[in-house]
């Protein structure tokens, strides 16, 4: 594998909501409630491009995983029924999804460690992410990471599971 993990285009759309629409699929077929045919939309996708938080992992040149990386905050971390591991400034994942083709392999791993060594560069020693209560995988994968779980915390769409990592400075 030829891996590369950069900022995302709007050349990248089309193939960035065909594997958010495979994700989509599989939450459906095993009944998870986290994403649905209101969440994410195309239109979430265009905005992470143009806001700069569009980050993609291709394997020589070909997408197989996407994410948007914010470092601007997340407001519904501001209220977390439970205690967060640090008050530092901080970048968080969202609409983390991988290509069918690619599942099973450790792509989403590699993405998230991505994102480490990006923070490191820009900084920022804080990673939070959130997940619904039922996505496993995620749980399974961000306590491999080394995260702690850390609370709850609400959006309108309902409560997710909030997790952070305290990064190291290498």
């Amino acid at each position: 594998m030829q891996l590369t993990f950069r900022k995302a285009t709007l050349e990248d759309a089309a193939r960035i909501w065909e594997i958010i629409l495979q994700a989509k699929a599989q939450m459906l077929r095993q009944n998870k409630q986290q994403w649905d045919e209101t969440y994410p939309l195309p239109e979430n996708i265009t905005s992470d491009i143009s806001n700069g938080y569009a980050y993609v992992l291709c394997d020589e040149g070909i997408v197989i995983a996407y994410a948007a990386v914010v470092f601007d905050g997340e407001p519904a971390y501001e209220s977390i029924k439970g205690t967060w591991l640090s008050k530092q400034p901080y970048v968080v994942v969202h609409r983390l999804a991988v290509a069918d083709e690619m599942k099973q392999k450790g792509i989403a791993t590699l993405l998230m460690q991505e994102v480490e060594t990006l923070s490191r560069k820009l900084g920022i020693y804080s990673f939070k992410v959130d997940t619904n209560f039922d996505n496993f995988y995620m749980h399974k994968m961000l306590e491999r990471l080394g995260f702690s779980y850390c609370g709850e915390i609400t959006y309108k769409r309902g409560s997710r599971m909030a997790y952070e990592k305290v990064l190291t400075m290498v």
